[in-house]
């Protein structure tokens, strides 16, 4: 197509078998053609283009040095695998990637065997292949056989407590396990740079047990300036915190720093390590988000997460809303309520522009902490500054909230400390598919005694619901809000602060009624628009919280109608299950209601548009009307007809 990169070796590349007959410098080549592949694609896709040219040349050398998918290779996190994909088979799909029915944004075990490990979520691949060590070393099979198990895995990665107990564990086991740490935070100044060009031609012909003092003994031959700036440059890395020292207490051996984008480095240091290596090593590759393509490396994010946009200015090809988001909605709304008192601070985990708080850090940076990718330090983190007076808003993606459940139940709702949680991504989220889909929170913290869990059913009621989380100060409080745009609705000056456990009517009508929790509120207006046309009005109601549940509202819709449908965007065990629970023990069940539950389905939705994964969920308009006839029995009048 025209446009599209010339790429005459990597069009020969069906798979990585198809690398081992290159030559170094063709590999190269390779590399570039890569590079310029991924950067097409995901300017006609949209999606994380930053991280994906940060690993071209770790991709082609892992690939070209290993035999996988024999060999585990696992990224960790996986939105950096564009590369990963095009070279082991995908290439005919990738202009699919994060679509319907197309390949997914991240690694996935059922799209290929060169995916061994899913990932979405960060810290994970050293755990995992660690499990492929042993499962290798105690005669486990699978049908591409075991062989060595390499992570892939960042520096802000490295943040998570979850990667360094995979890193004691795997120091104690002591089984051959390759680690790259690509570190994109570090820039490479020309002593580091040469001292690691240097110390690769020596790793490369050294004995494997002999790299510490090939290290050592490199630098007393290079001239005193050089020296002295390799020394301290060599110190810095070997006492920071992902440094050699600390891995080598743990139990690795320590290889680096080296230049993550001098690809016949990484293949000498590859090679050494894939011959010599017995234990865990740790491979320290430097590298640079968005390598390559000028845009990315002049964005603030190094073109992290991007709509689909122009190759040659990199203008991103946004539509334009006339609403606001909810994340914006969120962050303005909060601000405005910290400019009036000192006391709100706001926590996030290594996302503060996904959740809004960008404005706030700028605004208020002593009072905003971002505390990398560790969600169980900032729930604990938050709980403390409860304890201590403050006010804390602690806010992430529902997906990420997951990763630190026992803190939430052990820190904060066993000690009734109010913490406030701001819950962003609730629901069906769209391109990231099932692995940020926000489906469980509801269900696993309306189970929590005293914990107050609201959704907001359009921008404004979000805004009362930041104001309504001020205020509170009796025990923890959460609130829910979607991806993406408001609805349009008029904005309050001021948030209100709502009373506690009351929702609110929105429309009366007879025989149904349809109680609604979250923003699906919109297309249950838009089923009473069309259930109107067959002389059917349902009454509506928002319930605005799920815990606790507005008793009266609810016993007052149940025994005024003769049906009741739930309306919610989470798993099953959320607010229809609370709303059933409390019918039962007002015995309305025994007078005859006809009840139903609408909640996501019992399975995992892949990526999509959020309308078509509502769609598949049997959530829109169209389905609510469905239920609502089927309830009352009018499709079944209507079929036997037919």
């Amino acid at each position: 197509m025209a446009g599209r990169p010339i790429t005459p070796l990597l069009d020969r590349v069906q798979s990585p078998a198809d690398m081992k007959h290159l030559s170094d410098g063709e590999l190269v080549t390779l590399a570039n053609e890569l590079r310029a592949e991924t950067i097409s694609v995901v300017s006609e896709t949209g999606g994380h283009l930053g991280a994906g040219l940060g690993v071209v040349e770790l991709t082609v050398a892992i690939h070209a040095v290993f035999d996988t998918p024999r060999d585990k290779l696992i990224w960790d996190v996986s939105h950096q695998c564009y590369p990963h994909k095009i070279l082991t088979g995908r290439r005919d799909r990738i202009r699919t990637l994060r679509q319907k029915d197309g390949l997914s944004g991240f690694t996935k075990r059922s799209e290929s065997p060169y995916d061994p490990f899913g990932a979405a979520h960060s810290s994970t691949s050293i755990s995992a292949a660690l499990g492929f060590a042993t499962a290798r070393d105690l005669g486990g099979t699978t049908q591409t056989g075991l062989g060595d198990a390499i992570a892939v895995i960042g520096d802000g990665a490295m943040s998570a407590g979850m990667a360094f107990e995979a890193m004691n564990n795997a120091g104690h086991l002591d089984k051959r396990l390759i680690v790259i740490l690509n570190d994109n935070e570090m820039s490479i100044a020309p002593p580091v740079g040469a001292l690691s060009s240097y110390l690769s031609r020596l790793y490369s012909g050294a004995p494997f047990q002999d790299l510490r003092a090939a290290a050592k003994g490199a630098l007393s031959l290079l001239p005193e300036p050089f020296y002295q700036g390799a020394r301290r440059a060599r110190d810095m890395v070997k006492h920071a915190t992902v440094g050699g020292t600390l891995f080598e207490e743990l139990g690795f051996e320590y290889v680096g720093p080296v230049d993550g984008h001098d690809l016949p480095m990484l293949l000498s240091v590859l090679r050494m390590v894939k011959a010599r290596a017995h234990g865990p090593v740790m491979i320290h590759a430097i590298t640079r988000k968005g390598k390559g393509y000028a845009p990315a490396e002049a964005a603030m994010d190094k073109g992290h997460g991007v709509g689909k946009f122009d190759i040659v200015t990199g203008a991103q090809m946004k539509t334009v809303s006339n609403a606001p988001s909810y994340t914006k909605v969120f962050g303005e709304a909060l601000l405005q309520h910290a400019a009036e008192d000192e006391r709100i601070t706001a926590i996030t985990a290594a996302m503060p522009d996904g959740t809004g708080l960008d404005l706030f850090a700028e605004r208020y940076p002593s009072r905003c902490f971002d505390v990398g990718i560790a969600e169980q330090h900032a729930v604990t983190f938050a709980a403390a500054q409860a304890a201590g007076g403050l006010k804390p808003f602690c806010a992430l993606y529902s997906t990420f909230l997951q990763r630190g459940y026992d803190q939430v139940v052990h820190d904060v709702a066993l000690q009734r400390l109010p913490v406030r949680f701001p819950i962003d991504r609730a629901g069906l989220v769209g391109a990231d598919g099932a692995t940020h889909a926000g489906s469980f929170d509801i269900a696993f913290l309306a189970n929590l005694p005293g914990m107050v869990v609201m959704a907001a059913a359009d921008e404004a009621e979000l805004k009362h619901m930041v104001a309504t989380a001020v205020a509170y100060d009796a025990g923890p409080i959460a609130f829910r809000y979607p991806r993406g745009e408001g609805v349009g609705v008029e904005m309050p000056e001021r948030g209100e602060v709502l009373e506690i456990g009351r929702g609110r009517m929105i429309r009366e009508g007879s025989r149904v009624a349809i109680l609604s929790f979250g923003t699906r509120l919109q297309e249950v207006e838009k089923a009473c628009e069309s259930l109107s046309r067959r002389g059917v009005s349902p009454s509506v109601a928002d319930a605005r919280f799920a815990k606790p549940l507005d008793r009266e509202l609810i016993v007052q819709l149940a025994r005024g109608h003769e049906a009741l449908i739930t309306v919610e965007e989470g798993a099953i065990g959320g607010f229809g299950s609370h709303v059933a629970q409390l019918l039962a023990e007002e015995g309305i069940f025994d007078s005859g209601l006809k009840f139903r539950s609408m909640v996501l389905p019992d399975s995992f939705i892949d990526q999509a548009s959020p309308h078509d994964m509502y769609r598949a969920a049997g959530m829109n308009a169209e389905h609510i009307e469905a239920k609502v006839l089927d309830v009352l029995g009018v499709a079944r009048i209507g079929a036997a007809r037919a």
